[in-house]
């Protein structure tokens, strides 16, 4: 049996492992990709460190990468849709009978040299797109894009703040200016991640610990406050501060991923405001996936300042230091296997 490398987190212990593994093979309706490029995101970090634990998972170990690109090796019994040698970005997950199933966590990822993916679970990836920038986006792209789009439903000249600028808030800064929102306010504790979201497009860019952060909004937004926040951190204090400089009616998107509690402080002023708590998970592939690559393609985006480095898949544990100590202060790092 032909043998393959993947990156194993043995989830009991939180273990990773690099490991000769069977190169798995397609079964009916099922594409194996040979992967080019699979990003390291803060949710990979969470499953080592064990902040995160997968749901789904049969077993108790899994290859972890739901960033993955690269091209169509094979193709099992009764896919007509693909060919070898096609140029792919895998979808982040996918829907089994109403439930959704996340690449990485709760079902083998790209962390190898080999994945498998449901004929249905993958985008043909444009040659003017390179490898590494198309990995990124069913994750560190196109959630941020679902928030906003979607959950957010952001209008142009709708005054919008980020609440962290890391991997997917300093995306997010980028797709709010092309789809107009105006002003756009990073809030960061990282001088470095804040002038990165200057760089990116962001209007003002503010320390959380500033006395006069409310105040500066309150300047930037005539008065009116922000119309939509994103907690990209997961940090409670992160939400109350976001509450804090809402808008009448505005909207407050929940998307980095937290297992404390939510608390309004003040349930009268929320109420009478009329303010919204929305929570926020992933994207929906088949929609955003075509949307960001034309973006892409169009010259609309450009994503190449993103990759901060790669490393061969042999040290995907160092990959993780970095992210974790923010080595660099990447934004994401890729795995080339």
């Amino acid at each position: 049996m032909e043998q393959m490398l993947a990156a194993r987190l043995h989830v009991p212990s939180r273990t990773l492992r690099i490991e000769e593994v069977a190169k798995p093979a397609p079964g009916p309706g099922q594409v194996l990709v040979k992967v080019e490029a699979a990003g390291v995101c803060l949710s990979d970090v969470h499953l080592i460190d064990g902040t995160l634990t997968p749901l789904l998972l049969p077993g108790d170990t899994v290859t972890l990468g739901h960033e993955v690109s690269g091209t169509v090796a094979e193709t099992g019994p009764g896919v007509t849709r693909w060919t070898p040698g096609q140029r792919v970005v895998l979808y982040a997950g996918e829907v089994r009978d109403g439930v959704t199933y996340t690449r990485g966590v709760d079902y083998d990822g790209g962390w190898a040299e080999y994945a498998l993916s449901s004929e249905d679970s993958l985008v043909e990836l444009p040659d003017a797109i390179p490898f590494d920038q198309g990995a990124i986006i069913p994750d560190a792209v196109s959630t941020p894009w679902g928030a906003i789009t979607v959950t957010g439903a952001v209008r142009p000249a709708e005054a919008v703040g980020v609440w962290g600028a890391g991997g997917l808030g300093v995306h997010a800064v980028q797709l709010l200016r092309a789809v107009g929102a105006c002003p756009i306010v990073v809030v960061d504790p990282n001088p470095t991640a804040r002038e990165r979201a200057l760089a990116r497009g962001a209007d003002l860019a503010l320390d959380p610990a500033d006395p006069r952060l409310g105040e500066r909004i309150g300047a930037a937004t005539g008065g009116a406050g922000l119309a939509a926040a994103f907690d990209f951190a997961g940090v409670p204090a992160v939400r109350a501060q976001a509450l804090s400089v809402l808008a009448p009616q505005g909207r407050l998107v929940l998307v980095g991923l937290t297992d404390q509690p939510l608390t309004v402080a003040d349930g009268t002023r929320f109420s009478y405001l009329q303010q919204r708590i929305l929570g926020h998970y992933g994207s929906d592939m088949p929609v955003a996936l075509p949307q960001l690559l034309s973006l892409l393609q169009g010259g609309r985006l450009d994503f190449s300042g993103s990759i901060s480095g790669e490393l061969p898949l042999e040290r995907a544990a160092e990959a993780v230091r970095r992210l974790e100590d923010k080595t660099g202060d990447p934004i994401r790092i890729v795995l080339r296997p």
